[in-house]
């Protein structure tokens, strides 16, 4: 695994302990919500637990909507302590993993602020290591694909923690916490030993995403102008935040959606568990296989590759809900995860080639910060509706043609004109 991790210049570079890192991370995350789902979702009948999830949704999604656009700004002021941010979210995610041990068994009320700040401690952290990303970069690994390379360490250790967090649940609820809270403190200590131009700044200014008659409004005193905004640097970035937007909506919409479903309408001579398993491996092995495309594809013509998976998720989804059954669920859920790892590859790639190097970092902070809060409103979404399969199916249909009609038009057109800047590597 060393050797897989630091191949290619990656171990000189730090990225491949970047990998390491992020692996610890998700492995740690998946044992915090193997606890969470036994207690919120698994140990009480459908009706009871659909209440539960929506105070988990009220009581920590709803804040961190608030939060999150704050997550970006705040760590754009301390680019000299990312590895400090990065390990301080991993330690907060220790410490709560064992505070949240003791009300988990319960289920009581006290268990919800914690697991709003491990929630917010994780998208801290995912927001630090989008923006650190670009400082490891080996000389012959372009972004897209060290991105890449970062995320499939991450599934890979999903897929090992899963079955570790399983067997620790038979031991009692807490074990799993207890088991996170190991993982978390490892993880400290594995941010610090990334290399120290993590925490260099230079070169760097904040991005906005102002318009650029916004921004000659608001030049200060002195004349002196802001930061570029992201809309300075040509419409490919914002249609694929737009794009990827809808795919990280549908993403929130099924976590929520199909978990229900599926407890009251499971696929075909399956039970609830089993068929939800089902679900979540198709999902897991469409994201795996859409990442393991994206290091393989050029990183040419990311519009055209957004362009499509949106509209191939749209069309799975009208599918779907016109011929609503077994099937068709996996398949959505397979094309999902797909499209999601190839959509947001592909804009890692815009972000490098049309986003000058002095704003870059941020705008991958800002970037990260609003596909979160659109996958919180997806989920959203998903517990309010009906237990419908068709109309399901439907509204998830309605809000990706919304994505499609605002951003596939750009993303083409502005694939035909070509990139507005030079690529800087």
């Amino acid at each position: 695994m060393r050797r897989a991790t630091h191949a290619h210049g990656a171990g000189e570079s730090g990225l491949g302990k970047l990998i390491e890192l992020h692996a610890v991370n998700s492995a740690g995350d998946v044992l915090i919500t193997i606890a969470l789902a036994s207690t919120v979702f698994f140990s009480v009948p459908t009706d009871q637990a659909r209440g539960r999830v929506a105070l988990y949704l009220a009581v920590t999604m709803a804040p961190f909507v608030f939060l999150a656009p704050v997550i970006g700004p705040l760590l754009d002021r301390v680019p000299h302590g990312r590895r400090a941010a990065m390990a301080s979210a991993m330690l907060a995610r220790a410490v709560l993993a064992l505070t949240m041990s003791g009300a988990v068994a319960s289920g009581g009320l006290e268990l919800y602020p914690a697991a709003l700040g491990v929630l917010v401690a994780s998208k801290a952290y995912g927001v630090v290591r989008s923006a650190v990303v670009p400082r490891l970069l080996p000389p012959r690994i372009a972004l897209v694909k060290a991105n890449s390379r970062v995320t499939l360490g991450g599934l890979l250790a999903t897929g090992l923690a899963a079955p570790l967090g399983a067997g620790l649940h038979q031991l009692g609820p807490q074990w799993p916490l207890y088991g996170a809270c190991v993982v978390f403190a490892f993880g400290t200590y594995l941010s610090f030993s990334l290399p120290p131009k993590v925490d260099s700044a230079k070169g760097e200014a904040r991005a906005r995403l102002t318009s650029p008659e916004h921004r000659s409004r608001r030049r200060g005193k002195r004349g002196r102008t802001r930061a570029p905004g992201l809309r300075t640097v040509g419409a490919s970035v914002v249609h694929g935040l737009q794009a990827n937007g809808a795919l990280r909506m549908l993403s929130g919409f099924l976590t929520f959606f199909l978990a229900f479903l599926l407890r009251v309408h499971p696929l075909g001579g399956l039970g609830p568990a089993a068929s939800l398993g089902v679900v979540a491996v198709a999902a897991g092995a469409g994201n795996a296989l859409g990442t393991a495309m994206a290091a393989l594809l050029r990183s040419r013509g990311p519009e055209k590759t957004i362009a499509l998976v949106l509209s191939v998720t749209l069309g799975t989804t009208i599918v779907a809900a016109a011929l609503f059954g077994a099937f068709l669920v996996v398949v959505v859920a397979a094309v999902a995860g797909i499209s999601q790892a190839l959509g947001k590859q592909s804009l890692d790639s815009l972000i490098q080639r049309d986003v000058p190097e002095e704003v870059r970092t941020s705008a991958f902070a800002r970037s990260e910060t609003l596909l979160q809060m659109c996958w919180v409103v997806g989920g959203a979404i998903g517990i309010l509706l009906p237990l419908n399969g068709v109309v399901g199916m439907s509204v998830a249909a309605a809000f990706l043609a919304l994505g499609a009609a605002t951003a596939v038009r750009g993303l083409l057109t502005a694939a035909r004109r070509g990139s507005p800047h030079p690529r800087v590597a």
